[in-house]
């Protein structure tokens, strides 16, 4: 029995340090801001129905800002705005649900001539939906679902609001990104991945192309009173990892060390919360922040022509060439 004892510890602490090292635990200092920040302001979050973009709703609510939630489960959505108006206390913001399917550019386009049409201004939009690492498939308009979903819905959807955000001027476009860019190309020559499918590879290249469309996005609003920043939230806690096949016995082991080492939903929002609210960034663009700092990216993220090439193709992609 003692040998059974000291053999589970030396193989517990190995895997807890294994862990330690994969995933490095930094503190998150938790943002405070005049609990009046946001009034007056309004705010559309994709995919505010769940994780980092429910906490970031949430947070938003309480500095009372008008939040439009942005979401395809409109039941999710509407379970997910009564959390958070429950959380926000007595002095919040508004919350307006709204239905929006990135896979599909009719509903993208159908969001955004009712924003358009109801709303007089938008001070912040946030990219801030996703999906990861999901077996291949296409989006109603025959896009591989990772780039359709991750870039090509939030690419339409920024375009056309663009004319609302400059009159709202001063504004600004957030988009959510990863860490994971780092291991994704652009393939231009199979850009829906129809000649081989690496879910892994796919999600990187459409993390890859938030940062260039942040990039060249930034360029061609110089002047505007409108910036774009990107930021990589880092490893959170969330169900964005629900395509993922973890061993059954592993499980157990898995969700121990994402309580200890992964950051919580609100932890992940920190970062997406500075950029909407923070004065210090005002006036910044083009560039990529973690942990409320700006971030360094390898040169395949800050490529002027790369981003220039991917904003031409996904233009057409999406029917915006004329």
């Amino acid at each position: 029995m003692y040998a059974a004892v000291i053999v589970a510890a030396v193989v517990g602490g190995g895997v807890l340090l294994l862990m330690r090292r994969l995933f490095p635990q930094k503190a998150v200092i938790l943002l405070r801001y005049p609990a009046d920040t946001m009034r007056g302001k309004t705010v559309i979050v994709t995919g505010a129905n769940s994780g980092i973009g429910k906490a970031l709703a949430g947070e938003l609510l309480k500095l009372q800002a008008r939040v439009i939630m942005a979401c395809r489960d409109q039941r999710s959505a509407e379970e997910a705005a009564r959390d958070i108006k429950e959380q926000a206390g007595p002095e919040q913001g508004e919350v307006v649900i709204k239905h929006l399917d990135l896979a599909s550019l009719r509903s993208v386009r159908k969001f955004c001539e009712e924003i358009n049409e109801e709303e007089s201004k938008i001070d912040v939009l946030i990219n801030n939906a996703g999906i990861y690492q999901c077996p291949y498939s296409k989006t109603e308009d025959g896009f591989e679902m990772q780039f359709g979903v991750n870039h090509l819905g939030h690419f339409l959807l920024t375009h056309l609001l663009l004319d609302l955000l400059k009159t709202s001027a001063p504004s600004r476009v957030v988009v959510v990104s990863s860490k994971l860019y780092k291991y994704g190309q652009i393939n231009f020559d199979d850009l829906n991945s129809e000649n081989n499918y690496d879910k892994a590879f796919c999600y990187s290249q459409s993390k890859l192309a938030n940062l260039l469309f942040t990039l060249e996005l930034a360029r061609q609003l110089e002047g505007t009173g409108v910036t774009v920043n990107a930021l990589t939230p880092g490893i959170v806690r969330t169900g964005l990892g629900r395509h993922v096949q973890i061993p059954f016995l592993a499980k157990p082991l898995f969700h121990l060390a994402s309580l200890v080492f992964f950051k919580s939903p609100l932890e992940g929002a920190q970062t997406p919360l500075y950029l909407a609210c923070s004065p210090e960034v005002e006036g910044v663009s083009g560039k990529c922040f973690a942990n409320c700092k700006e971030e360094q990216l390898m040169a395949k993220a800050t490529d002027d022509q790369a981003a220039k090439k991917l904003w031409e193709i996904s233009r057409r992609m999406v029917g915006l060439e004329n």
